[in-house]
């Protein structure tokens, strides 16, 4: 008895918070006080990141002349360096650092698996394939690149639920249909580039390692509008996911379609890596960590959308920010530093879900 009052209790404490709803029950959100605590520090400390960044570098800038080229009234110089060269590529990796990490969110959710993130699963090996396809064979723009990723990431999503989802969403078996996937998509991108002529090579192998190097306004704006787009759907969507985590029959119960909300969460998880990998190349491990961190730091039950965003829009610019810094005046794209913490990541994590399945 004490055990089962204890249980309920915990349940209890879990659904405790203040409840965000727009007029007519749109959006509906649960604020828990530290999901809150913990986003705000995230957010204060993306706003340093930000600082740091366009007021730090070769050119160095005042707080007070940044705030006034932004403003618009800046000297030409400061102008150019903050909104054009800075302030595009600070964007871009907001939008997709949060981008990347709501997609592995919806992910692990639907999963109930840590490992099911887009960059295992073949999401993002499967949009690289319609960005070489559109690079080496068709010799599109960027505009066409980034519809090429967007239809490559969308034809493995449906590849992979034709061949998980229908029989009943088990995780383990979507991690490792995935990780076939992916590994098969892994070769064909590499039969792509042996094709190509030099010159598309090198330009392929560039957009491969993923990098925020000489992103402008066109990435910016593209994968801003995509995000800001598929974001409130997320949310929106996002409250059915602690109730899915729950088991189909649960769920069912509820009052949810499980079917359609699996389906639609899919989509919207898909389309967000998939556009976030059209506008940098593939950018490894954030959307497997950040939402595992924001988890972990928020100690929410469920899959806590809005910290994890935050948590990728951190961990990309600041990864950035080290790059530029660190390794100045060498120009080393972004994925090589995500790459290297993820993959820490990851054997930590494999190394603590092993030790877990013995006890």
């Amino acid at each position: 008895m004490n055990a089962l009052k204890a249980d309920a209790e915990d349940d209890v404490r879990t659904v405790r918070g203040l409840v965000v709803r727009t007029r007519g029950g749109w959006l509906s959100l649960r604020v828990q006080g530290r999901a809150l605590a913990v986003s705000v520090a995230l957010l204060v400390t993306f706003l340093v990141v930000v600082g740091v960044t366009l007021t730090t570098g070769d050119f160095e800038l005042s707080i007070g002349e940044v705030l006034q080229a932004l403003a618009g009234n800046g000297s030409g110089g400061a102008d150019f360096i903050v909104n054009t060269v800075r302030l595009p590529r600070l964007l871009t990796a907001l939008f997709v650092g949060a981008a990347l990490a709501v997609s592995g969110a919806i992910l692990q959710s639907l999963s109930g698996n840590p490992l099911g993130s887009p960059d295992i699963i073949g999401f993002t090996n499967g949009a690289a394939t319609g960005a070489l396809l559109v690079i080496i064979v068709l010799h599109g723009s960027m505009t066409q690149i980034a519809l090429g990723a967007l239809a490559g990431g969308l034809a493995t999503a449906l590849a992979v639920y034709l061949l998980v989802f229908t029989g009943g969403l088990h995780g383990f078996r979507l991690v490792v249909v995935g990780i076939g996937v992916s590994a098969l998509l892994l070769a064909v991108n590499s039969y792509l580039i042996t094709r190509a002529s030099l010159q598309e090579a090198l330009e392929a192998q560039t957009w491969l390692i993923g990098s925020l190097n000489s992103r402008g306004w066109t990435q910016a704006t593209g994968v801003g509008i995509a995000v800001a787009i598929l974001l409130p759907l997320a949310f929106r969507y996002g409250r059915r996911l602690s109730m899915l985590e729950m088991g189909s029959d649960t769920a069912h119960a509820l009052g949810v379609n499980v079917e359609r909300s699996r389906l639609i969460l899919l989509v919207i998880s898909v389309a967000l890596a998939s556009f976030a990998t059209a506008a940098t190349g593939p950018i490894w491990f954030v959307a497997l960590a950040a939402p595992q961190l924001a988890r972990r730091l928020t100690r929410s039950a469920g899959p806590g959308l809005v910290p994890a965003a935050l948590m990728g829009a951190v961990l990309l610019a600041a990864s950035d920010l080290a790059v530029q810094r660190v390794f100045s005046p060498a120009i080393l794209p972004v994925g090589t530093a995500t790459g290297t913490i993820g993959g820490l990541y990851l054997i930590w994590l494999l190394v603590t879900q092993a030790r877990k399945s013995r006890t």
